[in-house]
């Protein structure tokens, strides 16, 4: 009688530890943020005003930005774009709309960038 309880606690053990749980079939999460992708700092990056200054000379800025990596985080739907040396970020739900910072306030526009390219060729 005791090796029949034994026998069937062993039996026991053997299938209930085979069964996976529903949780456990699908790819595990990656956590919270998504990468979308790293991309080079074009040059209207280094425009952006109101980046934040800091008192420290050596700490990186926009400019010294080399790539811009944007990640989403899953649990709001913000998407965030963020310098690789100076850590700075832009954000954007657009689930809620808008921040405040968006638009980004730019020193120098893209318009001013080609109109200049325009009137260098044009004073060959």
């Amino acid at each position: 009688m005791r090796a029949t309880g034994i026998g069937l606690l062993a039996t026991c053990m053997l299938l209930c530890g085979c069964q996976q749980s529903p949780a456990a079939a699908g790819p595990k999460s990656q956590g919270r943020f998504a990468g979308i992708g790293m991309y080079d700092a074009g040059k209207l990056w280094a425009q952006m005003t109101g980046s934040g200054s800091t008192k420290d000379a050596a700490a990186a800025t926009i400019a010294d930005d080399e790539h811009v990596i944007v990640v989403l985080d899953s649990h709001t739907g913000e998407v965030r774009q963020c310098g690789d040396h100076s850590g700075y970020c832009v954000t954007m739900n657009p689930w809620t709309g808008p921040r405040a910072a968006l638009p980004v306030k730019l020193a120098r526009h893209a318009a001013d960038d080609q109109a200049e390219a325009l009137n260098a060729t044009d004073a060959r």
